[in-house]
């Protein structure tokens, strides 16, 4: 009974409370539907202002739109220049390296043309060409210079030789100075025809062609012959003359330029040449020494000895003596004062004789020989100090100027020959006076065996 009064009166707090709410649901119902109408008038006035801003809006975003399109066009644009410049660029800087690459082969073959003209004129035409090739030689190694003015010079060496062949049809004349055969320098003119240079000189009566010599500043002046100096000096002075022709474009005077005398030859030895000289004099000296010295001395002839033999075997000491005064050598002389002794004590004396004989006979042999030995070693001594001095000039002066070396090549090679020289002639001199020597001392022991011989005969 209880829970139904409980029941009843739940169900009269629940439908209160529903009632509550159906009021208030009512009144949001109504709010909501003012709140809708105010929105939807906003609304109406939002899109109306909208509606108002569009169109303009519209119009400017066209605007921008258009204004794009040209900026992208624009920038195409500025691209396609951007890679044609670099394009442009890329083949302007190919250009410039296969100009760069022109430039250096150009300098290449003009520095090879300064530094050969003056290897292709005469030497006598340097003094006239001296300046141009002077500034060419010096632009070379001139940093400050640049490339168009280096080419100038170098282009100025071009013109004069150009000149000079211009010049050569026919044959040219100019002023200079030539190295006279006496050694002095003489002021004249130079005729240059064909490949041959004529030098007639303004202060003496010299006139003949033109070479090189060896460490002299201007040309050297070879003297033809009094028949052609006339001529030559006509054609220097005239252009007209009757002139020696070389056949050999001056090989021929070079030649005989290049032969040396005696003297001088020797003198290339240096220091070793000139011991081995010395040694070679004293070896010939005391060689020719010694071939008279055993050619004057005499051993006994058979004659002699079968004389005192006989005289011994007659008994006339005396007289045997007197006969054996006429040897040199003493052995037979030394036989007749020991006839007497016993026949071992006779051979040991005229052994004794012999030996004595020997050293006479044999002196400065040793030396001689001594001397064939050491003149190919004192030779290969001068090879080997003027190697030396020939690799000592090449790291100064390199290998490019080879008369530089010809000094330290002519020491090597020069005492090679004088010691050969030597040593040969003095190999001959010594087996010869052996020789003879040893011959004279066999005649020797050939005449104390017979004399003993001869004795022991007569005893018998």
């Amino acid at each position: 009974m209880q829970s139904l009064k409980i029941s009843i009166l739940l169900t009269c707090c629940l439908s209160l409370s529903i009632g509550a709410r159906a009021a208030s649901f009512d009144s949001a119902a109504d709010q909501t539907k003012a709140d809708l109408k105010a929105s939807l008038v906003e609304l109406a006035e939002v899109r109306q202002a909208v509606t108002k801003e569009k169109i303009p809006l519209m119009a400017a975003l066209s605007k921008l739109e258009d204004e794009v399109i040209r900026k992208k066009a624009e920038l195409d644009r500025l691209r396609r220049l951007r890679d044609n410049s670099d394009l442009g660029l890329n083949r302007l800087r190919e250009q410039v390296e296969a100009i760069q690459e022109q430039n250096e082969y150009a300098a290449g073959l003009l520095d090879e043309f300064v530094r050969s003209f003056e290897t292709r004129i005469d030497f006598s035409e340097t003094q006239l060409y001296a300046e141009a090739t002077e500034e060419a030689r010096l632009a070379l190694d001139d940093v400050d210079l640049s490339q168009a003015e280096r080419f100038e010079k170098q282009l100025n060496v071009i013109r004069v030789a150009l000149n000079r062949m211009g010049a050569l049809t026919g044959g040219y004349i100019f002023k200079g100075s030539g190295l006279a055969p006496s050694g002095e320098i003489e002021q004249g003119s130079y005729a240059v025809f064909g490949p041959t240079v004529y030098f007639a000189s303004s202060e003496s009566e010299l006139a003949g062609l033109t070479y090189n010599k060896l460490n002299s500043a201007v040309a050297a002046i070879a003297d033809p012959g009094v028949e052609f100096a006339a001529g030559i000096r006509e054609l220097v002075e005239s252009g007209e003359g009757r002139i020696p022709a070389d056949a050999t474009l001056g090989k021929a005077m070079k030649i005989v330029e290049g032969n040396d005398s005696i003297g001088e030859h020797l003198a290339k030895g240096g220091s070793v040449g000139a011991v081995i000289i010395g040694l070679g004099v004293v070896c010939l000296l005391l060689g020719l020494l010694k071939l008279l010295e055993i050619s004057k001395f005499k051993t006994p002839k058979p004659e002699m000895l079968q004389t005192v033999l006989g005289h011994l075997q007659s008994g006339e000491v005396e007289n045997a003596k007197g006969a054996a005064s006429a040897d040199q050598t003493g052995i037979i002389t030394a036989g007749v004062e020991n006839v007497d002794q016993r026949r071992g004590t006779l051979e040991e004396i005229l052994y004794e004789r012999i030996l004595a004989a020997r050293p006479r006979l044999e002196r400065f042999l040793p030396f001689i020989a001594l001397t064939a030995a050491a003149a190919p070693l004192l030779g290969l001594l001068g090879t080997v100090t003027g190697m030396i001095k020939t690799f000592n000039l090449i790291t100064i002066f390199g290998t490019g100027d080879a008369k530089s070396l010809s000094s330290g090549i002519s020491e090597a090679l020069v005492t090679t020959e004088l010691g050969l020289i030597v040593a040969i002639p003095a190999l001959i001199f010594h087996g010869l006076l052996a020789r003879m020597a040893r011959q004279k001392i066999g005649e020797m022991e050939q005449t104390a065996v017979g004399f003993v011989n001869g004795v022991s005969t007569q005893d018998s």
